[in-house]
């Protein structure tokens, strides 16, 4: 029973830094389409009192991508309903060229504000409006769900390594005599902490388990029945079968480097 209750104690404190990875590469693919969806949806407009191109914008800034012409007799015709052609046609030499432009990634509105500045250095842009306030809102907010995830995810790790190394140090006072008696027959280091890096390497495997079988449970299960349209449409992002491969890695080498830190400081306190 103690036994048991030992690798419980090392395998969940792994499992929940497994599962903080594994979350926030899900949150990752996840909101990379939100993230798309933002870009796509911002745009930036501009006032040239010439035609533009797309080259001489990508010149100016590399963020653009697109450049989009807005129809000027359309604008013409909205606002000059109760007018005859020749007046029409006279507006029309007179307005402005305007463009719709779009960027290449998400920005920050730093960045907006550099595009901007760019922008309005060519001598044919007569304005830049850039929209800042609504995109800024969800900008910031999108940015401190990721700040605020990134620390939880952070703490959860320092506070679940702690545990893992303070379960490392009981196993090896239980097999303290163990140990002894190798050293006297001259084992080498690794030789010695061989049983500890077995133990450690099968709670690999069982944490790593668990925590893929979590996932595929949320994926096959959670998912379907969560109500929320944006889990609904990536329910295949919630775990990718290359996923189990790398939980594996990173599990293998927390419980490997935990292992040999113990040992490792343990030995040079005793020669000390």
């Amino acid at each position: 029973m103690k036994s048991v209750k030992n690798h419980l104690m090392f395998i969940f404190p792994l499992v929940a830094i497994l599962l903080a990875i594994e979350f926030y590469m899900v949150f990752g693919r996840i909101t990379a389409g939100y993230e798309q969806r933002l870009k796509e949806g911002y745009s930036m407009l501009v006032v040239a009192t010439k035609p533009l191109t797309l080259e001489t914008l990508k010149r100016a800034n590399g963020h653009i991508a697109t450049l989009k012409p807005l129809k000027r007799r359309h604008i013409v015709e909205g606002v000059s309903k109760e007018m005859d052609t020749t007046t029409k046609e006279a507006i029309l030499k007179r307005l402005p060229y305007f463009y719709d432009v779009g960027l290449d990634s998400y920005l920050g509105t730093g960045e907006l504000a550099t595009i901007k500045k760019d922008l309005e250095a060519l001598a044919q842009i007569k304005r830049v409006e850039t929209f800042g306030s609504s995109y800024a809102s969800a900008y910031r907010l999108f940015s401190l769900i990721k700040l605020l995830l990134k620390v939880f995810i952070g703490f959860m790790g320092v506070v679940s390594l702690l545990l893992i190394l303070k379960q490392v140090e009981i196993w090896k006072y239980e097999h303290r005599q163990r140990m002894e008696v190798m050293e006297i027959f001259g084992a080498p280091l690794m030789l010695r902490a061989g049983v500890l890096f077995r133990i450690a390497v099968v709670d690999a495997f069982l944490a790593t388990m668990l925590t893929t079988g979590l996932f595929l449970y949320a994926r096959s299960v959670w998912a379907p029945q969560s109500g929320i349209d944006l889990i609904e449409q990536k329910q295949e992002e919630l775990f990718r079968v290359d996923d189990m491969g790398l939980l594996l890695t990173l599990a293998l080498v927390i419980v490997i480097a935990a292992v040999y830190s113990v040992v490792i400081s343990n030995t040079k306190g005793v020669e000390e």
